[in-house]
């Protein structure tokens, strides 16, 4: 993706680092090791050095948080882009402004008169901005509209998203991303697949038929307003496997291509769905059917103005629950919807203008103001985002003292562990290693962009935050060298030989095994890492 003039970034001489202002503002302290370790700042140097990053815009900070001490910087004043590492700070925005125990909840309404089981008028699905809302919950709603007795609408079911304004879209996100699940569009209703809650999508079944005939195609749910343009056949048994499933975009039209092998396992892909509100509508009309409540005049859009009254209401779980999904699985639909949730609850308007400044109070009065960086949406998916690698650790220093701490550290991915709603996108990293279920630390990558930002435990037990950022590599991808930093700090000294830090080769533009199609998935690291996002 060509990077727009606008998008510049600074580089400062670590000169000019030393004289900056304090952690707690974001920004840079001197370049003075800690005592208890003094080969730090030379492995660290050693690691940076790797010619994987020669060429590439590459901030540092590490402060031990328990003297608020930098023990270790590089250009931890110059503006980068964070990617999803900006998750950490729209989280815990979130938790600091809303609560951790802050619900969403999805209503249904009546708007008309009620004779009997009969609604004459039409009935709401009113979102309230749930992230989380899955069929299941959509079913349950339809069961208590039969259970208060109404078996049939004379009028329409009006999807109602209107919660959050009309901007599906947050700025600078790519146009040619929105087939793909890690971009999906941002509404007050919405509906996820399964309970990691990857909203605004369909799940694609392929199942073999006979060698020669086409494959079947199934959705979920199976109310999806999805058609199918061209076909997927079946191959030879022992074939390649050619599947690929893909939205067009801006229509509800799946491009269908390649093939299955005969006898072989079904093959999933997960496409966006444009019109998040109707498609949450048409899921919930689908359940309504099936709880013997008939509407007569279909889904329609509501305008948000109709007059109606409580029918029936599902709740969430609590803000603290979605943390893992949000952090482990970095998940960008419910990140935009915190955004826009306290732009809507503490600002008035369900926007990513009044969310970001919701968002920049809570840094300001926690002492981050500064530098000013630019953030505009939650994310981290636009390139138009810039923050320091001293504000973040400077985030990490100030969240360690709220007291949703615990269950914010917990959220965060941690290395080397396989389990995927512990590991989460670190899952595959660091593992044998002294940082493997030590380091706590969200991830963040796009095409030439590769950061982590968390915590790491030192072996005399102090606890270090720390943030890593590249920015601008063009050839091999230097995660290695970033893990190698987090492992340095969480083995000591003498564990982590810098200078045999080998990068890896940068990997091909392809998809992700599972059930993703053939996006340009290096954008995104936790769609590469985990095949979802």
């Amino acid at each position: 993706m060509p990077l727009p003039a606008r998008l510049h970034r600074r580089t400062l001489p670590l000169a000019a680092v030393a004289l900056a202002a304090s952690v707690l503002a974001g920004s840079a302290q001197a370049d003075t090791p800690s005592p208890a370790d003094p080969t730090l700042a030379a492995d660290l140097d050693a690691i940076l050095a790797n010619p994987v990053m020669a060429g590439a815009e590459t901030a540092v900070q590490v402060v031990d948080l328990s003297s608020g001490q930098v023990v270790y910087q590089h250009q931890a004043d110059a503006y980068l882009t964070p990617a999803s590492t900006m998750k950490t700070i729209t989280s815990a925005a979130a938790l600091d402004l809303l609560g951790p125990d802050y619900k969403f909840t999805t209503e249904v309404r009546t708007a008309g008169t009620r004779k009997g089981s009969v609604l004459n008028g039409d009935l709401v699905l009113r979102g309230g901005g749930d992230p989380s809302l899955l069929p299941q919950d959509l079913d349950d709603l339809a069961a208590k509209v039969a259970a208060a007795g109404v078996t049939e609408v004379k009028g329409r079911l009006l999807a109602d998203g209107s919660r959050y304004d009309n901007v599906p879209f947050g700025p600078g996100w790519a146009w040619d991303d929105e087939p793909y699940s890690y971009s999906p569009q941002i509404s007050g209703l919405t509906v996820a697949t399964d309970n990691e809650y990857v909203m605004d999508t369909v799940k694609v079944t392929v199942t073999p038929g006979k060698e020669g005939e086409a494959a079947k195609v199934d959705l979920y749910p199976a109310e999806a307003p999805l058609k199918f343009n061209g076909k997927i056949t079946t191959g030879a048994a022992g074939s390649a496997q050619s599947a690929n499933v893909e939205r067009q975009r801006g229509v509800n039209v799946l491009n269908l291509t390649g093939s299955v092998p005969a006898g072989g396992s079904p093959a999933s892909f997960i496409a966006t769905v444009e019109d998040p509100a109707r498609y949450t509508g048409q899921v919930f009309a689908g359940a309504l059917a099936r709880h013997g409540v008939k509407v007569g005049k279909g889904v329609a859009a509501a305008t948000g103005q109709e007059t109606s009254t409580a029918l029936a209401s599902h709740d969430s779980h609590p803000l603290a629950e979605l943390m893992p999904p949000l952090l482990k699985l970095s998940n960008n639909g419910i990140a935009e919807h915190l955004t826009k949730e306290m732009g809507k609850v503490k600002g008035g308007a369900g926007t990513w203008t009044a969310g970001v400044n919701q968002i920049g109070a809570f840094l300001k009065a926690n002492g981050l103001s500064n530098p000013a960086g630019r953030q505009v949406d939650g994310s981290g998916l636009s390139r138009y985002d810039l923050v320091t690698a001293g504000k973040m650790t400077g985030l990490l220093k100030v969240a360690a003292d709220k007291p949703w701490f615990k269950s914010w550290y917990e959220a965060l991915p941690i290395a080397g562990n396989p389990a995927r709603m512990v590991g989460g996108t670190l899952a595959t990293r660091m593992v044998g290693t002294p940082a493997a279920n030590n380091v706590h630390a969200k991830t963040g990558s796009m095409s030439g962009v590769d950061n982590i930002s968390g915590y790491a435990t030192a072996p005399d037990g102090r606890k270090l935050a720390f943030t890593v950022m590249v920015n601008n590599y063009a050839g091999a991808r230097p995660r290695a060298a970033l893990d190698a930093v987090a492992v340095r700090l969480a083995a000591g000294p003498a564990k982590t030989p810098a200078a045999k830090v080998a990068p890896r080769n940068a990997p091909a533009l392809m998809a992700p095994s599972g059930d993703l199609p053939a996006a340009p998935a290096t954008r995104w690291d936790d769609c590469e890492t985990i095949g979802r996002c």
